[in-house]
């Protein structure tokens, strides 16, 4: 069975900083996807990042690039999203996503790939 634990999220204020972590355990093979959504209350689920951890490929939103960073730590199917510059409209619950897929169906959409998933883990951006 496939679980994701995630860590990381907190409330910073304006240009602040945060660095998401996701662990998958329960993959047996490294054709994985792996990323971060967000959902704020009243708006829709949007893919933030992703990457393919057999490649090392990686998706930015136009709203996390530039900004945010997706890397992994391949051996602990681990991966990390660093968040900096944060603004007040980054706020939203962020849900770690995992799901066995080939690199190009990864980059293009992970939604459509995802099969697991996290709890979630919430981002809050203030004054």
């Amino acid at each position: 069975q496939v679980h994701l634990a995630e860590s990381g999220g907190g409330s910073v204020q304006p240009g602040g900083s945060l660095r998401l972590s996701c662990t998958a355990s329960g993959y047996s093979t490294k054709n994985i996807c792996m990323g971060w959504f967000r959902q704020a209350p009243g708006k829709a689920r949007e893919e933030v990042a992703a990457i393919a951890l057999d490649i090392g490929g990686t998706y930015y939103a136009d709203s996390a690039l530039g900004r945010f960073t997706i890397s992994q730590d391949y051996a602990k199917n681990t991966v990390f999203l660093q968040m900096n510059s944060l603004k007040p409209e980054d706020t939203a619950m962020y849900y770690c996503a995992a799901g066995l897929t080939t690199w190009r169906s990864c980059l293009s959409s992970l939604s459509s790939d995802a099969t697991d998933w996290g709890q979630g883990t919430q981002v809050t951006v203030s004054s």
